[in-house]
């Protein structure tokens, strides 16, 4: 499973899209790359194909709910919201300064983000509690939740894993961003997750592995949800961290740069082969 994502193309959409976050980078001269552009694909899958919403009444009772759990990998998010209409795509260059709305984790103020997140564990039991108010309500919506294999470690999230493997939650999937790296090592050697797949299982999901950077496996994979009645559905991305630059790929010097220069930003885009403009 370690070198499923190394090899997969990306196409002009996903360049597209990490080309965004380079520019939001360059904006703000600091920022998380390797966990944003390991989650391209996924968010960008499911704002494409699965999520049902309206950029132009964030609010609509009946949209489904997504939570990026992993809220350090938010530039992901943010360049999405940009361009599905959520928030002008202006904003992506006040990250993370005086006066813009987009901080350094989501905020649930900003226009499609439902949950304030990044304090890692948490996004799980949140998009718990939407899928069981859908549930009450009647409504057939879906909740999705991205958590980070790092995250993991944390005892909340099998909380909450028990707690809707117990309710029966069909209509809640969790996708997990398996890089296999978190803030200071391999998840491996800081906490291995492994037999990773049997966990999901044994708490009562219905749980199925990808190419997390594969769109069309993606695609496929999340368009016949739920999996099974009366099982939540767990989905294991195996992804890379960096992915698209070959010097940043599994790299966790590229966890997270506190000082960028606009230098470094067009060395990054040369090797990713987009234009600087």
């Amino acid at each position: 499973m370690e070198t499923i994502g190394l090899k997969t193309e990306l196409d002009t959409r996903s360049l597209d899209l990490r080309r965004d976050i380079l520019l939001t980078l360059r904006a703000a001269q600091r920022g998380h790359l390797g966990s944003a552009f390991s989650l391209v694909e996924i968010i960008r899958v499911l704002f494409d194909d699965i999520l049902h919403y309206d950029a132009n009444n964030p609010e609509w009772e009946d949209r489904d709910r997504f939570i990026l759990s992993k809220g350090h990998g938010c530039l992901a998010l943010y360049a999405l919201l940009a361009d599905k209409g959520f928030i002008p795509r202006s904003e992506l260059w006040s990250f993370c300064q005086s006066g813009g709305i987009l901080g350094g984790h989501p905020d649930h103020k900003v226009p499609g983000v439902e949950a304030s997140t990044g304090s890692l564990g948490h996004g799980l039991s949140i998009g718990l509690g939407f899928a069981l108010s859908a549930r009450m309500a009647g409504r057939d919506t879906k909740t999705v939740v991205i958590l980070g294999d790092g995250e993991c470690n944390e005892g909340s999230v099998w909380e909450a894993a028990m707690s809707a493997g117990k309710h029966g939650l069909d209509s809640l999937t969790v996708l997990v961003d398996y890089n296999k790296h978190q803030s200071y090592g391999a998840t491996s050697v800081v906490q291995d997750l492994e037999p990773f797949s049997d966990k999901w299982t044994a708490f009562g999901f219905n749980t199925r592995e990808v190419d997390g950077h594969d769109i069309h496996e993606l695609r496929a994979t999340l368009s016949s949800l739920p999996y099974e009645e009366g099982k939540p559905n767990a989905i294991i991305c195996h992804t890379v961290k960096g992915k698209g630059i070959p010097q940043c790929e599994n790299d966790l010097a590229w966890h997270h740069k506190s000082k960028i220069s606009s230098e470094d930003i067009d060395t990054l885009m040369n090797d990713l082969g987009v234009s600087h403009a």
